[in-house]
Formats: C-alpha cells, sequence, structure tokens
C-alpha cells in the first residue's frame, strides 16, 4: 500500500469497531496477520468491547539462497545493501528475487508481524502457544479449532478484553518485546491499543519495563534463527518460563487462566533460538527512548540491533527534507558524507507523508558502503520495518510536519547521541533555535478530501501511538456496548 499500509491501519479499527456495533454479534474471532492488520483489527475489537480472541496466520516457509536459508525482509535489506556496493551482480541478485517471500504467511523473522502476534498472545488476546505456528503447520487447524471453542466460552463467561488489557498485562507486553528483540513498530500499536483501553501506559514504558530483561530470543535482525526456529523451542510460553520472574504471572491469559497456569517447566539448555538467561543476546532489554532538544518527545532505538560502538557519539548532521531527496542523493558520489556523518531524513511522521512510511533506515551511502561501512546514526521522524537494523533513531516526536525541532536540523549541524544516557540533542544555541522556528511555516497539504486530510487532521504523534485523537478513551464510543440478545434463549 502506498504510502504505507500504517496510513490505514485507524481506518481498518474504526471498519472493525463498527461492523461489531452494528451487527448482533455476542463476541469476536479476530483473524489477521501482518504487520497492520493485527493491532488494526485489535484496537476495534477494544473499542467496541466484546468478547475478543485473536489468530493469526502463522510465518511463511523458509527459502534458500546459494546455500542458507532466507529471512523474509532482514536477508533482502542486506543482500540489497551487497548489490548496492558492488559484491552481488544483476545475475546474482535476479537469483536472489526469484527465491524470496514464496509462500503464504507473514515474515519469518522477528519482523513487526511475528512480533505483534507474540505480544498479542502475550496481552491475553491469543491461546497460549498459538501466535508462532508456521502458516503451513497442520496444527494451526487444531489452533483455529480451540479458538472458536474459547471464543463461544469467552461470551457465555463474559470475558471481555477489559479482563486482560491492564496495567500488569501491558507490563508484561512491554518485557515480552525486549525480551524477543521486536519490532519498534509494535511501540506504536501497544500505545494505541493501551489508549483505546484506557490503560495508562507510554514508550518510556517499554524502556523502563525493559531495563533488567535480557534478550533471549536469537532471532533475525537482533539474532541468528528464524521464527519457525523459535516456535519449534517453544514459544512464547517457553519464553515466559526463562524469563521466571520477570513476567506478572497473576495477569489473564485468553484461556481466562493467569500466566502462572499456562507457562511450562523451563526446557533445554538454552543455546537454540530461546536461549537462557546465563546466555542471552543482550542482558539489558532490546530498546531505549531518548529525548533531548533534538526529540522533545522522544525518539526510539532498537538496542539489540544496533552497533554498540555508535551508543555515544558526536557528528555533523547531513539532511534530506523527503524520501524523494534522499534517494536521489544517497548515492551520488559526490555527496559530503564520511563514516561519523549523522543522516537525518526529516518530513516523514504521520502527519508528514502522511502516515509514517517505513523509511527510518536510511541506506548507507554508496561511497561508503563500497568502503565496508555498515552502520552509521541515522536519526527520522518515520518508521523502520520490524526487519530491519542498525543504529536508527526512529519516530522522532514532534515531528517536522508540525514544527518539531527535527525540522529545524541543517547541513553541518552537529548532533549528540548518548544511549546509555537517554540523551539526543542537537548541538545548536538556543537563540539559533528560536529564529529558525520563527521562520518556519508548515506545508500545504496535497490531500485536500478524504481519509488522508481526516487522518493528517487527527492523527497522534509517535509517543501518543498514532491513533486518531477522537477515538482515544475515554469517549462515548468508548462505553461498553451490550449487544442484542437477538438467537439467545
Amino acid at each position: 500500500m502506498k504510502p504505507t499500509a500504517m496510513l490505514y491501519r485507524n481506518l481498518l479499527a474504526m471498519e472493525v469497531e463498527e461492523y461489531l456495533r452494528s451487527y448482533p454479534l455476542d463476541g469476536v474471532v479476530l483473524l489477521a496477520n501482518c504487520d497492520k492488520s493485527v493491532p488494526g483489527a485489535v484496537m476495534g475489537a477494544v473499542s467496541a468491547g466484546l468478547p475478543t480472541v485473536v489468530l493469526t496466520a502463522g510465518a511463511r516457509p523458509i527459502a534458500r539462497f546459494r546455500g542458507r536459508r532466507v529471512g523474509t525482509g532482514t536477508e533482502l535489506w542486506r543482500t540489497w545493501e551487497d548489490h548496492r556496493a558492488g559484491r552481488l551482480d544483476d545475475a546474482g541478485w535476479s537469483e536472489f528475487e526469484e527465491c524470496l517471500s514464496c509462500g503464504l504467511g507473514a515474515c519469518n523473522t522477528m519482523g513487526t508481524a511475528s512480533s505483534m502476534a507474540i505480544v498479542t498472545e502475550a496481552l491475553g488476546l491469543a491461546l497460549p502457544g498459538t501466535s508462532t505456528i508456521p502458516a503451513a503447520d497442520e496444527s494451526r487447524v487444531d489452533a483455529a479449532y480451540e479458538t472458536g471453542r474459547r471464543a463461544v466460552s469467552m461470551v457465555l463467561e463474559d470475558f471481555r478484553p477489559e479482563k486482560v488489557l491492564t496495567p500488569d498485562g501491558f507490563k508484561n507486553a512491554a518485557r515480552v518485546l525486549n525480551a524477543i528483540g521486536g519490532s519498534t513498530n509494535v511501540v506504536l500499536h501497544l500505545l494505541a491499543i493501551a489508549g483505546r483501553a484506557g490503560v495508562e501506559f507510554r514508550a518510556d514504558d517499554v524502556d523502563r519495563f525493559g531495563r533488567g530483561v535480557p534478550v533471549l530470543a536469537d532471532v533475525e535482525p537482533s539474532g541468528r534463527l528464524l521464527i519457525q526456529d523459535f516456535h519449534d523451542a517453544g514459544g512464547l510460553p517457553q519464553l515466559l518460563a526463562r524469563l521466571g520472574s520477570l513476567i506478572e504471572t497473576s495477569a489473564l491469559t485468553a484461556t481466562g487462566r493467569p500466566w502462572a497456569s499456562e507457562i511450562p517447566p523451563p526446557s533445554g539448555v538454552g543455546d537454540g533460538a530461546i536461549r537462557s538467561l546465563s546466555n542471552p543476546l543482550s542482558v539489558d532489554g532490546a530498546f531505549a527512548v531518548v529525548r533531548g532538544s533534538l526529540a522533545p518527545h522522544g525518539a526510539i532505538l532498537k538496542t539489540s540491533a544496533a552497533s554498540g560502538a555508535l551508543f555515544q557519539h558526536v557528528g555533523p548532521a547531513l539532511v534530506f527534507r523527503s524520501y524523494e531527496e534522499m534517494r536521489s542523493r544517497i548515492d551520488d558520489p559526490g555527496l559530503d558524507v564520511s563514516p561519523d556523518t549523522v543522516l537525518v531524513l526529516s518530513g516523514a511522521g504521520p502527519v508528514g507523508v502522511p502516515g509514517m512510511p517505513e523509511w527510518g533506515m536510511i541506506p548507507i551511502p554508496a561511497k561508503l558502503a563500497a568502503l565496508g561501512v555498515s552502520d552509521m546514526v541515522r536519526i527520522t521522524d518515520s518508521r523502520m520495518s520490524g526487519t530491519s537494523f542498525g543504529t536508527c533513531l526512529l519516530h522522532v516526536a514532534p515531528e517536522a510536519a508540525v514544527g518539531g525541532p527535527i525540522g529545524l536540523v541543517r547541513d553541518g549541524d552537529m548532533v549528540s547521541l548518548d544511549v546509555a544516557g537517554r540523551h539526543l540533542d542537537l548541538l545548536v544555541d538556543s537563540a539559533e533555535m528560536q529564529a529558525r522556528a520563527a521562520r518556519w511555516s508548515p506545508s500545504a497539504s496535497a490531500h485536500l478530501r478524504g481519509w488522508p486530510a481526516l487522518y493528517r487532521n487527527h492523527v497522534t504523534q509517535a509517543d501518543q501511538g498514532c491513533d486518531l485523537d477522537f477515538l482515544q478513551a475515554p469517549t462515548p464510543a468508548h462505553r461498553r456496548f451490550v449487544p442484542p440478545t437477538v438467537g439467545r434463549s
């Protein structure tokens, strides 16, 4: 979808909510799979308030390219960089294309689809053990049957989403997201779901609850393996078993029972797709939320997929004001750039495009990629794919299109990043910044009607989940809807 499916997540949520309100339904099974369809469906169902259970469709089969397994998305970015740098010729690229994304299902890495499915299970909206069943696995039939049975019992028990969407439920979701090295996009979706449920939950909580949580899922892009390996190792229930006391086990699952009743004993030696506490990928969570003069309301970094050598960095900015400008200049051999340069892409946020596309993994400039440079500090008000990686500071708020400081950065301005201190600052004196702000004015919108115009006028910033302001709780629409009793005895 152009410019991005994220533009339509909230429209999907509205559609789901209105369908559930307008028909005489008692409960709902949500069938979804990819990045925005799961959170969009969940957001709508939470606002409608009916008993709800989710069944996702799983990951696609694993392909092979020249003897190695292909992780969808992550392998695409790596191979594309090889092609840009001249390490893979056109014939090799065509060969790679033939084996990429073959088969039904979502990406088979820890991209947004798999991350969101696992977090949905952790929240108690999907049956334990069902979120990572591969698309072609026969056990999916049994999972579907049991999900349907549970939907009926949820109606009889009046078991609504509010039973699981509690502060402890969101705390578990944040810790699980850190432990799996999940997608940064899930942070936005969790914020939006919490906003629909009326639960106090902020982006900082993903960082705060992740402190001390080991990254145990050895799955791309943070690790080596694929989501099928994670499922074979026991999936979310086994991950929770390894996390032990870090999990709020009194929080309810979709079965209606607490996690204490659903978590199995730890098994295995912990050197596969789910590592042991003594052998984690990293020891202090997968995310950092940084703030400062460049991101007053925050920006997020996926530390588990970034370069630690860049976590303390000062360098000059090279600014791109649009995706088109970035694509037209990034491979220019005359580009004034060095490995210390901080690449900045502004104007790509929720209002700016609109829809906040996944443009945040700015390519390494071709002249540097050819020299072997594999990572740089990159800063943007947009997102990146959950399959992506690198030292990319994302979701900068406020965005450029509403007057955020990221829109005032100029080439050569010095930028300071301190991940340990959680700071991201533009080293320009306040008088100069005030002068720049006084000259700023919003760009005229090309969208004068329809959904894009409504979206731009009402979408919240990234630190609030990019939902529409009139859909957040508490609103009149959030009051519990009691369906008609047509057909009941």
